[in-house]
């Protein structure tokens, strides 16, 4: 089974295109910097490379910022290409099956990140649980 559960921090603003063609689909890409605890006192974070696909993709273009914490369910894909040195590059990406706000509007005002990254805190959107892709 391929099934991966991640709560973090987006890095930055998902960057958003659209396929080309008949039927146009949202393809968004974000990473989430995911907590990783070694001992008490030391704390690291992984990056995880996240693509979210037509309404999910369309919603993170449309409420997710960055510093928003987000929980993601999906699959890990695997990839490569060629670079234009004639490199070979292997990728990992979560593909996104659901996604989530992690936390609600006045938890996101008030926390303080456990760490020394310099996140930026926005507000969710009024009505943005209408439009949530997935429910759980």
């Amino acid at each position: 089974m391929n099934k991966v559960i991640l709560t973090g921090r987006l890095t930055k603003d998902p960057i958003v295109r659209y396929s080309q063609g008949e039927n146009t689909m949202a393809i968004a890409k974000y990473t989430l910097a995911v907590d990783r605890k070694f001992k008490k006192d030391e704390q690291s974070a992984d990056f995880i490379s996240c693509v979210a696909f037509g309404k999910a993709g369309e919603f993170a273009e449309k409420y997710f910022k960055k510093g928003t914490k987000i929980a993601v369910t999906g699959r890990i894909q695997t990839g490569s290409y060629t670079s234009k040195e004639g490199q070979k590059v292997y990728t990992t990406d979560v593909v996104v099956e659901e996604q989530e706000f992690a936390e609600s509007k006045a938890s996101s005002e008030n926390s303080v990140p456990t760490n020394n990254a310099n996140y930026q805190f926005v507000e969710i959107p009024e009505g943005a649980d209408d439009e949530v892709p997935f429910l759980w």
